[in-house]
């Protein structure tokens, strides 16, 4: 397998597999916003729009609505999916500029060549990324961007991304930009730099509502 891209899946899987402990919760400080990151706001349309450019991918790719229906029920939580990405991203890239670690357009455009080879195809390495990781065919080059800036960081500290010290550097991170998440996405564990549920009897997904709407 292409060492890039084993990379970028031992990346990927390392942030499902992260164990939350709930050190730093959300609150309503922010209207409209979905997260405060450092200065940035992810605001509530934006994490809507990214959920529904995932939504109209798979639409998409699966037209038959039995089958839609399917794909929607396994990705009930892909609102704070999505969140902890947006997030996520925001804290990796941080923790990047800290390493003086960069990533150029030449250098996510060779990977993306090489996974295309390995896929068979543009349009296959697509597909891949929208069923495996919830990443829609305009956002992939972005994502690739994530995984080189993740490969890199992890080689600038002699280490890879599964490693803890890999993970500590994204806690420095975290804790600089001190995340700050809406409550009705959970909260963000500092340590593990990563999205935790917490116990809100009103949370409501937003992608479980629209589908309601235009069902």
């Amino acid at each position: 397998m292409h060492r890039r891209r084993r990379t970028a899946l031992l990346f990927t899987t390392a942030l499902a597999a992260a164990a939350p402990l709930l050190t730093a919760c959300g609150n309503d400080a922010h209207p409209g916003a979905a997260a405060v990151v450092g200065d940035q706001r992810i605001t509530v349309a934006q994490l809507e729009t990214r959920v529904d450019e995932v939504r109209e991918a798979q639409r998409a790719a699966v037209p038959d609505d039995a089958q839609y229906e399917q794909v929607v029920a396994r990705t009930g939580t892909l609102t704070r999916d999505t969140l902890h990405g947006m997030v996520l991203d925001r804290v990796l890239h941080r923790a990047a500029q800290d390493a003086d670690v960069t990533v150029t357009r030449r250098e996510v455009q060779e990977m993306r060549g090489g996974l295309e080879e390995q896929a068979g195809g543009a349009e296959e390495l697509e597909t891949v990324w929208l069923q495996q990781y919830g990443v829609p065919p305009e956002r992939l080059d972005d994502n690739l961007r994530v995984q080189l800036e993740a490969q890199k960081l992890a080689e600038s500290l002699g280490t890879d991304t599964g490693r803890p010290e890999f993970w500590q550097a994204l806690s420095k991170a975290s804790e600089k930009l001190d995340v700050d998440l809406n409550p009705r996405y959970g909260a963000w564990d500092v340590q593990k730099s990563s999205r935790v549920d917490t116990k809100v009897p009103w949370l409501r997904e937003i992608t479980a509502a629209r589908t309601q709407q235009t069902a």
